[in-house]
């Protein structure tokens, strides 16, 4: 231990201390041929019910936090996946554009004030906000330059747990940028080789950890805890070591191996380390091809809609699939989505 540096000391000490629910893994992967995919998995200690919904152009949407809510017209469609069909914790919209939301035990929001002249967007529509609006990640790093708002979190119903979620998107051509807000404001790392992400430590300290590790040859040694920097290391070697190509059938086959490696045991959790909690679904978006592939640790199949088959216009039906009671699917499931009146995401 002694000769680890100190950050890297704090930031294994915070992640033993850490107070997360969540315990995710997002990975983005860089094939040949502009082959770009992302993956993450959705490790939560309890039940956290999810459903996929299809979401075509041009639906109005507010901010969901009163008077000074932001509000905004959809410019593309997205399949994304709800929890609690409350909020868009993971999607992909028609342009390849991904959002992910991770827990980040550390983010502290700014104070909102209802009456304010700052816009504000409930944390249950961030991933939306984005899939709605851009094409590539620059335009959406751009976009915050001009403070259009500023997140708004709350509890998670039904306990007494305040939500800090970090926010990572990733593009088409490999594009990435991470999300957090620290001490009230909001931080943005952009950059194409930020491709890991896990939950705490806050990123800038994921990385100093993974810069440590990278002196290690994985062939050699690595980190195989259930910890989110160890999953952190070891997601970073792997998708970077499976075969660069741009078979599709491979890609996604190489993908799914690294973040189920990434993945906890279903049954796995720990009350002295709370951002350790099981896995309990796994998501995988083929930005190339717009084909979102899905599995829950309740089913046995993986399955797969393609986004380019379903009517995005501004004239289709929101699409539901229920995944509720173990419903099982497999392949492409385009045809399993049934018209469906949209959720209401939870605002204050």
């Amino acid at each position: 231990m002694k000769k680890f540096p100190l950050i890297i000391f704090t930031c294994i000490l915070t992640i033993g201390i850490g107070s997360g629910y969540e315990a995710c893994t997002r990975i983005v992967y860089k094939g040949t041929d502009n082959t770009v995919i992302t993956a993450r998995s959705m490790d939560w200690r309890d039940e956290i019910p999810a459903n996929l919904w299809v979401f075509p152009r041009d639906i109005r949407r507010t901010g969901e936090v009163g008077a000074s809510s932001i509000q905004w017209t959809s410019k593309y469609g997205s399949i994304i996946s709800s929890s609690w069909d409350i909020a868009s914790s993971d999607g992909m919209n028609e342009k390849g554009l991904v959002a992910n939301m991770l827990w980040l035990g550390e983010s502290q929001y700014p104070e909102f004030n209802p009456k304010g002249r700052q816009k504000g967007l409930a944390i249950s529509l961030w991933a939306q906000y984005f899939l709605d609006n851009f094409a590539t990640v620059k335009d959406a790093v751009d976009h915050l330059k001009k403070d259009p708002f500023i997140i708004v979190s709350d509890y998670i119903p039904g306990t007494e747990k305040f939500a800090t979620v970090h926010l990572s998107i990733s593009d088409a051509s490999g594009d990435n940028a991470v999300f957090e807000y620290i001490n009230g404001k909001l931080v943005v790392h952009h950059d194409p080789k930020y491709t890991v992400m896990t939950n705490s430590p806050v990123f800038d300290e994921q990385l100093a950890l993974n810069n440590y590790w990278q002196g290690i040859p994985g062939t050699i040694m690595l980190p195989g805890t259930n910890r989110a920097a160890d999953r952190f290391v070891r997601a970073s070697y792997y998708i970077n070591a499976i075969p660069k190509t741009s078979d599709t059938r491979t890609a996604v086959a190489s993908v799914f191996s690294v973040i189920r490696n990434c993945s906890v045991p279903y049954g796995i959790t720990s009350d002295t380390e709370p951002n350790i909690s099981s896995t309990r679904w796994r998501s995988v978006s083929d930005q190339k091809n717009l084909v979102y592939y899905f599995e829950t640790v309740f089913t046995p199949n993986t399955f797969w809609v393609d986004l380019k088959d379903f009517d995005l216009s501004p004239k289709a039906k929101v699409m539901k699939l229920d995944l509720s009671n173990f419903q099982t699917y497999n392949g492409k499931s385009n045809e399993d989505f049934k018209e469906s009146a949209s959720f209401k995401f939870l605002g204050i």
